[in-house]
């Protein structure tokens, strides 16, 4: 049974996330706090935060940022705030996915399941399988010196040191090593993240992009890896 973490200080929205995703089949536990939701988190080991940005006793958005600190687990941020800054931050800050109150609880479990469903995608297809799945997670850690990418571990690894990275990061870079050389569009990196059951626009594709450049450039302003291909999109070069 997946396991949902909901940190999020209004009892009455609590109780209900709670409840609807309890009867959707979901192992669901509630923090009325950022300190709380970090016990439960360490605890409970869940599949996808649901993570309210209006917390008694801290920022919603530095909460985020601990909690990718320590795990890659998907994070969904369920805020009132509908400023199109909030979601650039929230992004910024290592969330997956932002769904604006008020919202549809059909809506909300169509993201959740996204989210677990890519998360695992990405988990089996280095798990116990086959031979040549073993050897595509060897070869994309040794493409390149300076950026390596183990699968197995989902490890991130920039001039021999780990680099943490949001789930969507993740997988971006895993599409990117595994064709260098090849364009993606932003429609292209949308449905490699999401899928086509969760809302992504172009513009968090953009800021997962600069997210990704801070974190594998020397020089983030002039990119030797992932180059932009104006008017198209993106793509990876292997040096």
């Amino acid at each position: 049974m997946q396991k949902i973490l909901v940190i999020e200080d209004d009892a009455i929205m609590g109780h209900m996330l709670c409840m609807y995703l309890s009867e959707e089949g979901y192992d669901v536990k509630q923090a009325l706090t950022g300190k709380d939701g970090l016990q439960l988190m360490d605890e409970l080991k869940p599949d996808v935060i649901l993570l309210d940005l209006m917390l008694p006793d801290c920022d919603g958005m530095e909460l985020c940022v601990d909690i990718r600190k320590r795990s890659d687990v998907p994070i969904m941020i369920v805020s009132m705030k509908t400023e199109v800054s909030e979601r650039v931050h929230a992004l910024k800050a290592g969330a997956d996915d932002y769904l604006c109150k008020p919202f549809s609880l059909h809506e909300l479990t169509a993201r959740v399941y996204a989210l677990i469903r890519r998360a695992q995608s990405g988990a089996k297809s280095v798990g116990a399988g086959t031979d040549f799945r073993s050897e595509q997670a060897e070869d994309m850690t040794t493409r390149s010196e300076e950026i390596k990418l183990d699968i197995e571990r989902r490890m991130l690894i920039v001039r021999g040191q780990q680099v943490e990275t949001t789930f969507s990061e993740f997988e971006i870079m895993r599409l990117f090593i595994s064709h260098p050389g090849k364009v993606y569009s932003r429609e292209d990196l949308i449905n490699t993240i999401r899928g086509f059951d969760s809302f992504v626009t172009d513009r968090a594709i953009d800021v997962h992009i600069v997210n990704l450049r801070k974190k594998v450039e020397e020089n983030p302003r002039s990119p030797r890896f992932i180059k932009t291909v104006w008017g198209v999109g993106y793509k990876y070069v292997q040096e």
